[in-house]
């Protein structure tokens, strides 16, 4: 289960995240009423979070779109047909756990355009994790998908972080990435609450999180079906991490 990094601070301990996290619940309920989350709150929790990336400032009508926890047989594949029906790219945040048997699939998402990040070997909260555990997840699944391509996007499991993870990171030239778009697909499990959620709060700049894998894939199919063609017709391109920060940084030159 993710629980989203907006309302998680970086000092957080495994006890406390899971406080946390069924506090993002509550507040995703709430937020849900009216479905906004106003650009200041990102930013603001953003900036008394340093080490992560929440979202990328630009002019122009672009975003990133990230899914969670694949590699899946039968819903990524699905949703790889949907992003090129849609002319649409992803960062594809791989739990190097679902690889073996996949090698033929991970290949072929990173022909078709999109790319792949590190999401740890396993399906858990990286911060209940010892330091011995943490780093030898993180590195597990970077020796196992630098087989396939460079990796340079992390997100750690559940969403929570602490400094101590954003120096492991830096220390092996990743960056951290979270978001500022999150319709708590794997909380909420209605494709409808997911695409409005979306559809509100997307601005230029913004990092969409949705997932893959089982019920999670299916769902974000029929949400990326009902959102990616409105994206378009609202002049938007839906891009990978690497091309959106590429963008802002050809901007700011």
């Amino acid at each position: 289960m993710y629980s989203t990094c907006l309302f998680c601070k970086n000092s957080l301990g495994s006890n406390e995240a899971i406080g946390m996290a069924r506090l993002t619940i509550a507040v995703a309920i709430a937020l849900s009423a009216s479905a906004c989350v106003p650009a200041w709150v990102v930013n603001s929790i953003a900036a008394g979070n340093p080490g992560c990336l929440y979202s990328v400032p630009r002019a122009d009508r672009t975003v990133a779109l990230t899914l969670d926890d694949g590699p899946d047989s039968t819903t990524t594949p699905e949703l790889m047909k949907i992003l090129a029906a849609n002319d649409a790219r992803a960062t594809f945040f791989l739990i190097s756990g679902n690889v073996p048997g996949n090698d033929t699939l991970i290949a072929r998402l990173i022909r078709e355009g999109h790319e792949i990040g590190n999401h740890f070997s396993e399906n858990e909260a990286s911060i209940s994790l010892s330091p011995r555990a943490f780093e030898r997840s993180f590195l597990t699944a970077d020796s196992v998908l630098r087989r396939f391509a460079p990796v340079r996007w992390v997100r750690p499991g559940s969403g929570h972080y602490n400094k101590r993870m954003v120096r492991t990171f830096r220390q092996h030239g990743y960056q951290c990435v979270l978001g500022s778009v999150y319709p708590f697909d794997p909380q909420v499990r209605f494709p409808a609450f997911s695409a409005w959620m979306i559809r509100r709060n997307v601005r230029p700049g913004s990092i969409i999180i949705l997932h893959d894998g089982t019920y999670k894939g299916r769902n974000t199919s029929k949400t990326l079906r009902k959102v990616l063609p409105d994206l378009t017709r609202r002049g938007y391109r839906v891009v990978t991490l690497t091309e959106l920060t590429a963008a802002h940084r050809a901007q700011a030159q």
